[in-house]
Parts: C-alpha cells; structure tokens; sequence
C-alpha cells in the first residue's frame, strides 16, 4: 500500500499574475539539488487525522506560517515513488521579514559514521512566477499548478 500524504500549495497574486509559494528539503541530499527538488509543504497524516487537517499542520510546522483562509481542493497526484499526495490550495502571503523555520528529522550522518545530525524538514521557502516554479517544483507536483491555474481562470 502506498503512503499518503496532504499538503498546501499557497499562491498570491502580485501584478495580476500567480505566485507559487514552494519548500527546499532539508538535509544533506536536497542541499545541492534545486529544478524538481522544491515542493508544497505536505507530510503524513497522524493517527484520527483528516487529509485536510493534516495539511495544515504540515503546512505550520515545514514553514512556521499559520494558514489562514479559505482552502480549495485541488484533487490528489501520484509521486514517483508511488506516493499520493492530496492538495487545498490557499491564497496568502507572508511576512516581509519572513524566514523560514521548520520542524526538524534525525539521521545519521555522515553515512556509517554513527553520529546522528538533526536536519530541518525544509530549510527555505519562498515564492516563485508560475514559469519558474513549474520548473523548480518536484515533477509530479506540476499538476498541481497546472489546476490551480485553472480554477484561478
């Protein structure tokens, strides 16, 4: 069975035009990587735990921002690696001081080495135009844009 996650792909209008609000994996194997490494802020579900309410939480706890307004259902994507991934999208913005500030995992590293380093779940976020955020976001989040472009219309 495939793990399912939830996330939020938040967007503002600058201009008259989308932006694409985006998180970089933490970690040493996302630090060099960028095109098809950035993605929403999602993560698992918990135990008694709606996708929807998920989502949120994932969403506070990879960006230390608190979502706020109305969510639009953006259907469900199949990652690579089989995952399913359900997505709300949300209109916001952020701080101008913003920063960042995520939730954080343990493993070890260097690999064989015994020595376990923390690491956060995203170590930056920002928001992208549409064009560059197409190219910058994991593959399989593309759709994701792609129909929150169209609901937007």
């Amino acid at each position: 069975m495939s793990k399912e996650s939830a996330g939020i792909l938040m967007y503002r209008i600058r201009n008259g035009e989308p932006e694409i609000f985006l998180a970089h994996p933490g970690g040493p194997f996302f630090r060099k990587k960028d095109e098809g490494s950035w993605t929403i802020p999602k993560g698992l579900p918990e135990k008694g735990e709606s996708l929807t309410e998920a989502a949120l939480r994932e969403f506070e706890e990879e960006t230390g921002l608190k979502p706020q307004g109305n969510l639009l259902h953006l259907g469900s994507i199949k990652q690579k690696g089989g995952k399913i991934v359900h997505c709300w999208a949300m209109e916001g913005d952020v701080p101008a001081d913003f920063v960042a500030t995520s939730s954080t995992f343990e493993m070890e590293w260097p690999p064989r080495s015994g020595k376990k380093q923390q690491f956060p779940e995203m170590d930056k976020a920002e928001f992208f135009p549409v064009d560059l955020a197409i190219k910058k976001i994991n593959p399989a989040q593309v759709a994701l844009i792609e129909r929150l472009l169209e609901k937007l219309k």
